[in-house]
């Protein structure tokens, strides 16, 4: 798969106090493109797989990953939460005969 690539630019001191604590290399790309895939997915500018894709994790530990950042993944308005509660109700119904 090919991929385009981008950069970034950041202060001299930014750059320093990430590469202090670490942050260089591969493991500051890792972190952007997490903490990117995050918030374009809670902006709903991505799907959660292709946030997952983006962060270039499994979407089972980028779930996890969005779960620490209290980002949620289900974001359901009223309508649609009423709409899950009858459909799980008929199906206990039905479950029972």
């Amino acid at each position: 798969m090919k991929s385009v690539q981008t950069m970034i630019d950041l202060p001299p001191d930014v750059y320093a106090a990430l590469s202090a604590n670490g942050y260089v290399g591969e493991k500051l790309k890792k972190e952007f493109k997490l903490h990117l895939a995050a918030g374009l997915f809670r902006k709903k500018l991505l799907s959660l797989g292709k946030a997952s894709e983006l962060a270039g994790i499994g979407i089972w530990e980028f779930i996890d990953f969005l779960g620490d950042l209290g980002v949620p993944v289900i974001d359901y308005d009223d309508e649609e939460i009423s709409k899950e509660i009858s459909a799980a109700e008929w199906l206990t119904e039905v479950a029972k005969k």
